[in-house]
This record gives C-alpha cells, sequence and structure tokens, in this order.
C-alpha cells in the first residue's frame, strides 16, 4: 500500500486514562475602581442564566477582550462531527466535508448543520467544544506539596526562608551589610558594584553607582527632569536616546544562560528593584547588542521612551501603575524563574502516547479563564520581545500587564530550541483592552490568586518560541514539525512531577498572525506535545468560530480511531510528502486537516 493511500482500519486499543517619594507618584495615574479577580474562589462560569443567552463569536471578536462566560455543556464523547445536509440525507458520512473551506478551494467545504453525539444539531453561536472545563485540572487543586524552599547549586534563593512569614515582607539573603559583589560573565553586574565605574575625564575614574545616586536623589518636576538624570550617568547615549514620549541586591544574581537547567527565586520587592534600576537605565553594559549581553534581551527601558506613539504612551500607564501600586505597598511574594533544557528529546514517530483530554473555545483568554492553568506564553527567542520597544502583540501585553516577567530579560539568555522559561508567581497588576495599535489601559487589577508554600502566586507562565516562516509549506517539513513539537514539549513537560499533579495547559494560536504558522498545524502539534507531556489542553481560539469545530472535530476523530501521537505523527509526514511536495506555490489544495481525516 502506497504511502499516500488511506491507512484503513486500525485495530483499537483501549485509551490510556491520562490524567517614587513625591518624584516619581507625582507621574502616576490617579486610582480606579478596583477590579477583584474571581480566581479565587474559582468558580465555573456555568449557570441556567449564563446557559439561557446566546454567545456572538463573530470574527472580528477581540482575542484579548473582556471576560467572558464559556458555555457549560453537559457532558459528551468528544467524537462528535459535523455533517452535511448532502450526507445526511443518503445516509452515508464524508468526515472530510466538516472542515473550513480553504481560501479559493473547493476541496473540502464545511457542512451546513453540524451534529454532536446525541443526534442534536450544534447551533452557530457555539462558544466552547470538547470536555466540560471542569474535567481539566487546575494549580493549586491538583498540585502536589512542594519541597522546603532552601537553595541548592542549581537553584539560588535570595531571601531568608527561615523567616517567610504569610503576609510579611521576605528578608533579603544575604543582608546588606554582607554584600558579595561579582563583575564576572557569570552573573548580573548591578548598577551598585565597585566595578561599576563612570569616566569623568580622560584620567579619572568615577563611581557609577554615586552619580546615580546624585542624579536620582532630586525631585522631578516634569518628564525633562527625568531625561536629563537618566543622561547624567548615560551620557555616551546623549544622542541616540530618545525620550519623547516621557515629556538592595546583596548577593550576585546569576544569569539564566544557555544550555544550563536553573532557577532563580527572588521577592517580589527585589523584582520591583531590578525593574525601577530599568525604568531609569541604571544596568551596564545593557545599552549595545555589540557588549557581551549580545545573546539577552535589552532590559534598560531607554527604547521605551522613543517616540510619541500612542501605544507607548498606554505602555507607560500600565507600568507606571505598577510602579504606584508597589511603592503604596511592599508586595510581599515571591516568583521563580526557572530555565529548562532537555537533552533527551521524545522519538516522535515511535510514541505509543494516547492524546488527552481537550477543551477548546473562542471566548475567553489565556490569563483569565486559563486561571490555575500553564499559560502559555507566545514568546520571542528574546523573553519578552518587544516590551521595552514597540511590540504589542500577546507576549508583550502579558508582560505589561505582569510586569514582574519583564524582569526575565535581565538575566535570561536567548532559548535554544530544546529550552523554554518557566515563571511562577507573576502577579497581574492591570487590566487593559484592545490589542496591538488599538492596546489600552484599562485601570487596576486586584489579583486574588491564591498562593502556595513558597508565597508564589499559583500562576505560572511558560515562555516557548516558535519558528518564523516566510514561506506557508516550509513549516510542514519533517525538521521543522519536529522542532515545534520538541519546543511545546519542554515547556508542558515537568520530569519528576507525577501526572495528577499537573494542571492542563491554556494556549492558543501559538507562532501563527506575524509568524506565519498554520493554525490547524500549530493546534494539532500542541495537542500531540500535551499528550507526550501527559496533560490535558484548554486551546483558545480568539475569536474563530471555524478553528474551533475543526480543531474539535479532528481530536474526536483522533481519539474516536484511538490513534497514538506517533501515528499522527506519520501521517503528517505523509501530508508533507504527497501534497506539500507536489504543490509548488501557495497553499495546497487539500489541507491538513482533510487529508488526515481520510486515513484516519
Amino acid at each position: 500500500m502506497s504511502d499516500c493511500e488511506p491507512l484503513g482500519k486500525r485495530a483499537k486499543r483501549p485509551m490510556r486514562d491520562s490524567r517614587c517619594s513625591r518624584t516619581l507618584d507625582d507621574w502616576l495615574l490617579k486610582p480606579v475602581v478596583t477590579q477583584r479577580s474571581s480566581h479565587q474562589h474559582h468558580p465555573e462560569p456555568a449557570g441556567s442564566e449564563q446557559n439561557s443567552r446566546k454567545q456572538e463569536c463573530p470574527e472580528s471578536t477581540d482575542p484579548f477582550g473582556e471576560e467572558s462566560p464559556v458555555t457549560s455543556e453537559k457532558p459528551r464523547r468528544t467524537g462528535s462531527a459535523p455533517v452535511s445536509d448532502a450526507a445526511a440525507n443518503t445516509g452515508t458520512r464524508k468526515s472530510t466535508n466538516v472542515f473550513t473551506e480553504a481560501p479559493g478551494k473547493v476541496a473540502c467545504r464545511r457542512a451546513a448543520a453540524a451534529a454532536g453525539a446525541d443526534g442534536k444539531a450544534f447551533s452557530g453561536d457555539v462558544t466552547g467544544l470538547g470536555v466540560p472545563v471542569s474535567d481539566l485540572r487546575r494549580a493549586p487543586g491538583c498540585s502536589g506539596p512542594l519541597p522546603a524552599l532552601k537553595p541548592t547549586d542549581s537553584h539560588t534563593v535570595l531571601i531568608r526562608t527561615d523567616l517567610l512569614q504569610p503576609g510579611e515582607v521576605p528578608e533579603p539573603y544575604p543582608s546588606p551589610d554582607q554584600l558579595q559583589d561579582r563583575w564576572d560573565d557569570t552573573h548580573v553586574k548591578l548598577p551598585c558594584s565597585e566595578h561599576n565605574l563612570f569616566p569623568v575625564d580622560r584620567t579619572t575614574l568615577q563611581s557609577r553607582w554615586d552619580l546615580i545616586n546624585k542624579a536620582l536623589s532630586v525631585p522631578f518636576s516634569s518628564a525633562h527632569d527625568v531625561k536629563d538624570a537618566i543622561l547624567k550617568y548615560n551620557t555616551g547615549q546623549a544622542k541616540g536616546w530618545n525620550f519623547t514620549a516621557l515629556h538592595v541586591y546583596c548577593k550576585p544574581i546569576p544569569l539564566l544562560r544557555t544550555q544550563r537547567c536553573r532557577s532563580l527565586t527572588l521577592s517580589q520587592e527585589q523584582v520591583s528593584c531590578l525593574l525601577a534600576n530599568a525604568f531609569f537605565c541604571t544596568f551596564p553594559r545593557r545599552n549595545s547588542r555589540r557588549m557581551e549581553f549580545s545573546n539577552y534581551p535589552d532590559i534598560n527601558f531607554s527604547r521605551l521612551f522613543e517616540g510619541s506613539s500612542q501605544s507607548k504612551q498606554e505602555k507607560l500607564k500600565t507600568l507606571l501603575w505598577y510602579f504606584r501600586r508597589v511603592t503604596q505597598q511592599r508586595p510581599a511574594g515571591l516568583l521563580t524563574y526557572t530555565r529548562q533544557c532537555l537533552q533527551r528529546l521524545p522519538s516522535w514517530s515511535s510514541s505509543e502516547k494516547q492524546f488527552s483530554k481537550l477543551r477548546i473555545s473562542c471566548d475567553g483568554s489565556i490569563e483569565d479563564q486559563g486561571y490555575g492553568m500553564l499559560q502559555v506564553d507566545f514568546a520571542n527567542r528574546f523573553v519578552g520581545g518587544g516590551v521595552t520597544g514597540s511590540g504589542l502583540v500577546q507576549e508583550e501585553i502579558r508582560f505589561l500587564i505582569n510586569p514582574e516577567l519583564i524582569a526575565a530579560r535581565l538575566f535570561t539568555e536567548a532559548l535554544d530550541d530544546n529550552e523554554c522559561l518557566i515563571i511562577t508567581g507573576a502577579e497581574q497588576f492591570s487590566r487593559y483592552s484592545g490589542y496591538s495599535d488599538t492596546y489600552r489601559w484599562d485601570g487596576n487589577h486586584d489579583d486574588q490568586t491564591p498562593r502556595d508554600e513558597w508565597k508564589r502566586r499559583c500562576t505560572e507562565i511558560v515562555a516557548i518560541d516558535a519558528l518564523h516562516y516566510r514561506n506557508f509549506l516550509e513549516q510542514f517539513h519533517a525538521e521543522h514539525m519536529s522542532r515545534e513539537l520538541n519546543k511545546a514539549f519542554c515547556g508542558f513537560v515537568r520530569p519528576g512531577v507525577q501526572t495528577e499533579n499537573l494542571s492542563a495547559v491554556a494556549t492558543g494560536n501559538w507562532g501563527c498572525g506575524a509568524f506565519g504558522g498554520d493554525t490547524r498545524l500549530k493546534a494539532v502539534l500542541q495537542m500531540m506535545a500535551a499528550a507526550e507531556a501527559e496533560r490535558d489542553l484548554m486551546y483558545f481560539t480568539f475569536g474563530d468560530a471555524d478553528l474551533l469545530r475543526d480543531v474539535h472535530h479532528i481530536h474526536t476523530l483522533i481519539t474516536d480511531a484511538y490513534a497514538t501521537v506517533g501515528s499522527v505523527f506519520s501521517l503528517l509526514l505523509q501530508y508533507y510528502e504527497c501534497v506539500c511536495k507536489k504543490t509548488t506555490r501557495g497553499k495546497p489544495q487539500e489541507t491538513l486537516y482533510c487529508f488526515l481525516s481520510e486515513r484516519l
């Protein structure tokens, strides 16, 4: 039988159960009415009143708009598929007819009516499919007990763990009078280091930290005062930096370097100090990509002050609100930044793992409806992307409303193909509306997410970077699909953690949009990576109802056929060989999901 022919019927196998003081304050915005998060009690968005209302899900739905309830469903078998009128009238069912039509193509037509397993038709305004949301595990409910927080060779802890008390600000460790100064290539170069020197003239060097202290100790009455203060200790940047839009570490902080598994735990107060230094552009050797930190993201905020765009102003509003919050009340929690590097990766073609549970919704967002789950950051390999520049899409928005994520840019080297960055405990301080050019700061957010035994918010965010494709067809090449599978798996897997203690993964159209990824391929790849990591999946299509139905249907076909991750990977390879290679330009006549459905 040819590789391009249908595989025929498979033997059914039982499915495995995969479980600043006025100086800064003058610039900050007036307080707004606080919106409290409902995450503390974790209510499910079910109820007769909500279910009685029809939920609209047009193509123009804002991918990051107001929180919308996810439609509650009765538990149903996931193997449901829409059926065309013609097929229903003849008593036959062609599975390829359920998928949305490719632009300008007629190879696959979506059916006029979609039928569920119970024989009832899906309404045109359905907003969620798959298993009930209540079936997906969330933290902290599914989390196992944490070991005692203590420093190790691979985990630096910069607070006194023996003095941790609920509601009290952690004490730094070591104390300020025991400062350990390091000016080398394995630690963050801090502005307060005695080695941080500033040339006064050709023969005289001065402590740059003394200059910083003097420049920032005077009151600010305008944006020009801030600009003048910053340039006093960055004189070499006076002509290059543009400020139009703007009109106490005691132990060395290790760098999270490439190909090294390492964790760093800081207090929220320590992180706020790092971010204040970033705002005032004090970090040395970080103003040029030609320096030793060329493989690290920007950290000083100089590029954020450039230009006069509305989006830059909205970014500043969001960040200044964070500074107002942390200066009015000292934050009392901790955060952990973990660089995870996998040396052993799955053999995808031989994987026997069964696909896990799926819930898919075109309403809601990862940060809201995905509370308690592993939340995916659609990352740049330089984490944070353009957050300190002009970028304003999924990753940058998340770094703005959870500003403690930005601190990772100080010490996280660019990610390799087998690496990810996991941030646990980041707090959300702001609400927002819009996306990209329409992004607007929308006031205070009171994060009520519970804390774990280490005093971290039970919010786990993983940064995984997708490949950038200029040609649509190249993403179907075996090498590229394997790379994306490995990257997603690296982000999802937690070696040594029991399956029952793993929350579901909250994700969406990772690597699509500007990166050129195909939404339907990326959905399948993420389902495969989640299955291999033994985690369930909560998928957000950000308003795309067609994608919702297509992904749900292909998942149903896969699970009904008891297809393994390995068998689906083989079908993906066949699609490249039999369809993509024969397509000379543009997109293939036969879509991926039509090809898969004929062979499952």
